[in-house]
């Protein structure tokens, strides 16, 4: 069973920075936590991150839900260049409410010089019906929540233009 999730916004930047912003700048002010939602505090084995087919182990600070440490791994699977991203974060290390993978896509479409329509979506992998009700709210309610909060943060990202730590 799966449950997806799409925010969308526009911002105010090039179509580039839209795309390399998320995925290639320090992911701390990115994931910021929310709630049970911890912050990431950094990555390791990351020196290939970018590339379609590199992997990055992600640390979390310790929450309500989670010790803090290694929580996850992140692993590019798609890159069109100023298109789209697409990413798998799996090995979770605390319990996801029976989730084992989330998939994620960033989209950038061109509207003019200045602006560019950002579409996010996400993809949460679940086998637990047991689980079901509970699963379907962390998606719908909070993990929308979630993404946009995430989605607000790149966006101020972009317009500060924050320095790329990967190529």
């Amino acid at each position: 069973m799966t449950f997806q999730i799409t925010v969308q916004d526009i911002f105010e930047c090039d179509l580039e920075r839209a795309f390399k912003t998320p995925m290639l700048c320090d992911v701390t002010q990115v994931h910021t936590g929310m709630g049970v939602m911890p912050k990431i505090v950094g990555t390791s084995d990351d020196a290939d991150w970018g590339k379609v087919g590199s992997s990055k182990k992600v640390y979390a600070a310790a929450s309500a839900l989670n010790k803090g440490g290694y929580v996850s791994c992140d692993h590019v699977l798609e890159r069109e260049e100023n298109v789209r991203w697409k990413i798998r974060v799996d090995d979770f290390q605390a319990w996801m409410l029976g989730f084992y993978q989330f998939e994620g896509t960033w989209e950038t479409e061109f509207i003019s010089e200045n602006q560019t329509k950002v579409i996010y979506t996400y993809e949460l992998f679940t086998r637990s019906l047991l689980f079901y009700p509970l699963a379907w709210m962390f998606a719908k309610i909070f993990w929308k929540r979630y993404m946009q909060q995430v989605l607000s943060n790149v966006k101020g990202m972009c317009a500060r233009e924050e320095v790329y730590l990967f190529e």
